[in-house]
């Protein structure tokens, strides 16, 4: 049977699909009426910082893996072979900077809001423009989550397109709205199993009915799909080591270093060694996750040896192909393809309901209530749930504008975190690391960032430069189209401004942050840099103290590297009384003599360090 025309689910299916719905509503619902009720935004928008590591960490993998994963992915190994999954190299670094870098330095401050962290380093004008620009990045990733797991079922279903996305985005927006932080971390946990199952289920099928494990080696090896290292140093080159290693660590930073959903599951942990665990025990997960999409990608080649049967499904996007698939090896199993839409959906409610707690946060602590500093506590809980499904209801309009897009959706998000995260990035380093740094350059740095993010991104749309054409895959190896193609892109390589736009999007964070940086710091030199004193307490990470060990004392501290370090820990009650003077989000608690004295044993011991070495 051709599976286009298995448009149907069985009951077994149905009933699956039911249940993973239920279960999501009734984690809101629990939530909703134990413990404290929600009644407080402490509890609605932070869980109370009452979190474990192990639900922290699954929260983070699902935030993530989204269906846009799920279904990007194994499109992305079946069309262009294995190269990307080298970006598993760059997880090493895209969890370890955040667990050492950004987790101490936000957390110590006990923030609510990722952006407090920018009027506290800068000025309430630099944390409104952050928190604009983050809403700005969210509400448009929200149509393409949105979006992929409705055209998934409406082509193994025929489910309306448009009344699936209704559905996945009022039951995400309800169980959001009803149980606040606890149960979206809680479904998260939930969903991650799903995810996992679903996905194994698709991949032990595939291998068995394609001839076992040898089989789909021979056929993969056969048709050239195993990619080799290509260090290649070339920027425009679609995928090298270089790109996905590189700029995936930056591309991971701007996920997991200053991306709001995720810096509030690390807020909500109970201790900051509680928050770094979480890092920590995401690694190995995010690695299966990455590892089961790209088997997934090769049993399908291995199947269709790279034939396209997407226009079956009523679409030329190659992420059909995953749902071609998908039905042609679960139908006449019972549950199955029920199993993998609910994976699907999954993903895709995990990824949305953190964006619709993160954005009603973000709203509430950075732009309504600093205006509003007497709104009671039971006024501003049901501001942040009406706000919270009020984000819901935008994100459905953002999914219509995510079909019209033409590339794959794996691109699409990608390029999302590249143009619009990765300026946000650079304006969190440039805080962070560089003391000279004000307000003015933060500002001017974001500015241009943004602009010669949205310029190379939408050049590159217009003009559809994607990098070098890869031979179209099959399952037998033909050297002469193979040299007349090589041939053909060596002589059609793009020149001048094309080339520019013809950049990897991979690389798109990585060139914007380092945009924002190089933009702020030299404004903030020309206007003046700020001075080591005027820098409040806290904010500012000693990095160029730490790579500057070797100089001498009076050097480090001319360059602002060594005081801050100190000055963050030992003067917390100074900081508390700066932000109240300054407007700024009060600290929910300072830090107790007994830590004060262990941070600075730490810092004394580092510097002690740095001395011998000398």
């Amino acid at each position: 049977m051709d599976p286009s025309d298995q448009k149907h689910f069985t009951v077994v299916d149905y009933v699956v699909f039911a249940l993973l719905l239920a279960a999501s509503a009734g984690i809101g619902l629990y939530y909703a009426l134990s413990g404290g009720r929600q009644r407080t935004t402490q509890e609605f928008l932070m869980a109370d910082r009452s979190m474990q590591c192990l639900p922290i960490s699954l929260s983070l993998i699902a935030s993530f893996q989204s269906a846009v994963a799920i279904i990007g992915v194994p499109a992305e190994i079946y069309t262009h072979g294995t190269q990307y999954w080298f970006i598993g190299c760059a997880y090493f670094l895209g969890l370890l900077i955040p667990a050492h870098v950004f987790i101490p330095v936000l957390y110590r401050l006990q923030l609510s809001s990722a952006y407090q962290y920018l009027e506290l380093r800068f000025s309430k004008a630099v944390r409104i423009c952050g928190t604009l620009t983050y809403i700005f990045q969210m509400v448009i990733y929200m149509g393409v989550c949105v979006y992929t797991p409705a055209f998934a079922l409406n082509a193994a279903t025929g489910f309306q397109l448009w009344g699936t996305v209704l559905a996945t985005g009022l039951v995400c927006a309800l169980y959001t709205t009803l149980g606040g932080l606890k149960a979206v971390i809680w479904t998260d946990v939930f969903q991650t199993v799903v995810m996992f199952a679903g996905q194994l289920a698709v991949i032990i099928v595939g291998v068995r009915r394609t001839g076992g494990v040898s089989e789909v080696w021979r056929k993969v090896k056969e048709g050239n799909h195993i990619s080799g290292l290509d260090l290649n140093p070339d920027p425009t080159e679609r995928h090298t080591f270089w790109t996905l290693g590189i700029g995936g660590v930056f591309l991971m930073l701007s996920l997991y270093g200053v991306n709001q959903a995720q810096v509030q599951r690390y807020l909500s942990a109970r201790t900051e060694k509680e928050a770094v665990r979480s890092c920590y025990m995401a690694f190995p997960s995010l690695q299966l996750a990455l590892a089961l999409s790209c088997v997934m990608g090769l049993v399908m080649f291995a199947r269709y040896c790279g034939e396209d049967f997407s226009e079956k499904l009523g679409s030329s996007s190659r992420d059909a192909m995953v749902i071609y698939f998908v039905m042609d090896m679960l139908q006449g199993l019972p549950g199955l393809p029920g199993l993998f839409v609910a994976c699907l959906f999954s993903a895709a409610l995990s990824t949305i309901s953190s964006a619709f707690n993160s954005l009603a946060t973000v709203t509430m602590e950075d732009l309504i209530k600093p205006y509003f500093p007497s709104m009671s506590e039971g006024r501003a809980t049901k501001v942040s749930k009406a706000l919270a499904m009020s984000y819901g209801l935008l994100c459905l309009a953002m999914a219509y504008l995510t079909h019209l897009m033409g590339d794959s959706v794996l691109q699409v998000a990608l390029k999302i975190f590249g143009m619009i995260g990765g300026p946000l990035l650079g304006l969190f380093c440039l805080g962070m690391f560089f003391p000279w740094a004000n307000s003015i350059g933060a500002i001017a740095g974001l500015v241009a960032g943004l602009a010669v993010a949205f310029w190379v991104g939408i050049g590159s749309i217009i003009t559809r430069i994607s990098g070098t054409k890869l031979l179209p895959p099959s399952c037998h190896i033909n050297t002469t189209a193979g040299i007349q193609t090589a041939l053909s892109n060596v002589t059609s390589r793009p020149t001048g401004l094309q080339r520019f736009y013809s950049l990897s999007y991979m690389w798109y964070s990585a060139f914007n942050c380092s945009t924002v940086i190089l933009i702020g710091l030299i404004i903030s030199f020309l206007t003046g840099p700020m001075k080591e004193e005027e820098a409040t307490p806290g904010t500012i990470y000693p990095l160029l103290g730490k790579l500057l060990c070797f100089l001498p004392e009076h050097l480090k501290k001319k360059l602002c590297c060594v005081t801050p370090l100190r000055q963050s820990i030992t003067d917390q009650q100074r900081l508390h009384s700066h932000k109240e003077n300054n407007g700024g989000a009060s600290l929910q608690h300072t830090p107790s003599q007994e830590q004060t004295e262990g941070f600075l044993s730490e810092v004394d011991s580092r510097v002690v360090e740095c001395e011998t070495s000398v």
